[in-house]
């Protein structure tokens, strides 16, 4: 008998432990419900500031929790229905505790979305336009380091300070870099990783380190170079959740119902 158990012993399964899986299990969920309450307490809004006390904040604006580096939020403005993910810095001044006069340095306007990680460095004046949409990790800064004195450490060198601008409606794309100086236009594509300075023009797609326009759209010739993949179609107006819902659910068969009775109404409205 001992033999034949050391023949097939590797294939004997072994007893498991349930109650410490079962207390894992319950850890666990313990766990997370307590990070779910953690996050939702920690978050700030108008209504729930804490500690941090902003020149304004709108209506639905939401900074989630934990929140990354925030100083100088007397002369930080954010609008309405702002959503600041986690890990973002927002600073304003060089430093915490300096009084930079009677108006704000950075202003987000309405609608804008900040991806997890970002930076927005206002050293001196950055606005941000209602409607743009930044992804994980963007980095925007008003200031940066100046090198002349090839004896002096760069770090302890005085910065050099430019406005920047970014017009409304705006996809910034992951780890992209805004520079001093720059000045985007609304509705502009900056692509994942590329660093902007200078002048971008409206409705450009811009990208590489230094970014460069390698699309833009005109009244007189649309986009040049043209797009490679047709516009989407948007939901029409009046459509509820439930039905397209709905419409997830059907098969090709019904879908090919649908359309074939579509077109004959089409072909009864074309003889009347």
């Amino acid at each position: 008998m001992a033999g034949r158990h050391a023949e097939y012993g590797e294939r004997v399964p072994k007893r498991k432990n349930t109650f410490s899986s079962r207390r894992r299990r319950l850890v666990q969920r313990a766990v997370h419900a307590g990070w779910s309450w953690v996050q939702r307490t920690g978050a700030v809004t108008a209504e729930r500031p804490g500690r941090l006390h902003f020149g304004a904040m709108g209506t639905g604006t939401r900074l989630a929790f934990p929140q990354g580096t925030v100083f100088g939020e007397p002369w930080i403005h954010l609008g309405d229905h702002c959503i600041i993910a986690e890990q973002v810095t927002l600073t304003a001044g060089l430093m915490p505790d300096l009084d930079l006069g009677p108006d704000p340095i950075l202003r987000i306007g309405d609608g804008v979305v900040l991806g997890r990680g970002s930076h927005v460095i206002a050293d001196t004046t950055v606005m941000i336009g209602s409607d743009c949409y930044f992804g994980p990790y963007v980095y925007v800064t008003s200031t940066n380091h100046s090198y002349d004195d090839p004896h002096e450490p760069i770090g302890k060198q005085w910065p050099r300070m430019e406005p920047v601008e970014i017009g409304p409606g705006c996809w910034i794309g992951t780890g992209a870099v805004i520079l001093p100086g720059a000045r985007i236009g609304r509705n502009v594509v900056v692509a994942a990783g590329a660093v902007v300075r200078g002048v971008v023009p409206d409705h450009a797609v811009v990208a590489g380190a230094p970014a460069r326009v390698v699309r833009r759209w005109t009244a007189a010739d649309g986009w040049q170079p043209p797009l490679r993949t047709p516009a989407p179609v948007p939901i029409p107006d009046g459509v509820t959740p439930e039905q397209l819902l709905a419409l997830a659910e059907l098969d090709a068969e019904s879908i090919a119902g649908l359309r074939a009775v579509e077109a004959a109404h089409e072909d009864v409205r074309a003889e009347s």
